[in-house]
């Protein structure tokens, strides 16, 4: 049979083999590849008929299977950053802020009934919502890092779906002394304690008060000395700078750390005999400078 064939034969056959390579008949294809070889392009037809019979149950095979959910999660959340604010006076902490992000699942779909929205961090135990009472989770960061936050919901075949959305996490050390000749150290922590990426940058802004003896009355006080010391935990000394302040006024000192691997400490170091003082400084945790 391969003298001789005409065009619509060999049409023929190519439709054959289309039609044997879509339809997981064996069978019917065994047969349909005998035929292909003997017949014309008219007794082929009737079997075109019927190989696109067989193959209409097969519509929409490229969509999902028979049970199986259609799932989109969509969560927006935001603000992926914030800045914890920890507030001590007299060494005392009196406040702590933390950033609180609210992660909202309302514009998540799925073919079948959703169940549960929930969301957990660093493999800790995940905070999850009954998704018929609500479509909002708000979670609140404590701790400085970059948090990888796994969120993910729940339908009512059990499929799930989640997806990673990391949250930035400075941190602010606000302190304040007042009538002190003997500062308390300030002690900060720049490793995260979720292990991990470390911050970028350390700034510290600190002022010294040397108050006058008798409210807004200058003068009748001394000059007060001091300096100003970063030391990290094996207590060697980081930065260190000298500042005065006449009685009556204050003395600052703005800088910039990159040590963010140890245990640190700001210290004030007055001299000797030194009136009282007031303290007013910020440390401030970052991992982006945006």
């Amino acid at each position: 049979m391969t003298e001789g064939k005409t065009d619509a034969m060999l049409e023929c056959q190519r439709f054959w083999v289309l039609t044997i390579r879509t339809v997981s008949n064996v069978e019917v294809a065994g047969i349909l590849n005998i035929e292909r070889e003997r017949m014309s392009m008219q007794h082929c037809k009737p079997l075109m008929l019927l190989a696109l019979l067989m193959c209409a149950p097969l519509a929409g095979c490229l969509e999902s299977s028979e049970g199986e959910s259609v799932f989109d999660l969509v969560v927006s959340h935001g603000s992926d950053k914030g800045m914890i604010v920890e507030t001590y006076d007299d060494g005392n902490l009196v406040s702590l802020d933390p950033v609180v992000i609210v992660f909202d699942f309302s514009q998540t779909t799925s073919s079948s009934a959703l169940t549960t929205f929930g969301l957990s961090l660093e493999g800790g135990e995940a905070v999850t919502m009954d998704a018929s009472e609500g479509s909002s989770i708000s979670y609140s960061f404590s701790e400085h890092g970059v948090h990888n936050v796994s969120v993910f919901a729940i339908d009512a075949t059990g499929a799930t779906q989640n997806q990673t959305v990391p949250i930035t996490v400075d941190l602010r050390i606000d302190w304040s002394e007042e009538g002190t000749n003997d500062p308390m150290p300030l002690s900060f922590n720049p490793t995260p304690n979720n292990g991990g990426v470390h911050p970028l940058v350390i700034e510290i802004n600190s002022t010294v008060e040397n108050p006058s003896l008798i409210d807004g009355i200058g003068g009748g006080g001394q000059t007060v000395q001091f300096s100003w010391n970063i030391v990290d935990e094996l207590d060697d000394t980081c930065q260190s700078k000298s500042g005065q302040a006449e009685d009556g006024s204050d003395d600052t000192w703005n800088t910039i750390h990159f040590n963010t691997y140890l245990l640190h400490e700001l210290r004030i170091v007055p001299e000797d005999g030194q009136d009282f003082l007031n303290i007013q400084q910020s440390v401030t945790i970052l991992y982006t400078t945006d």
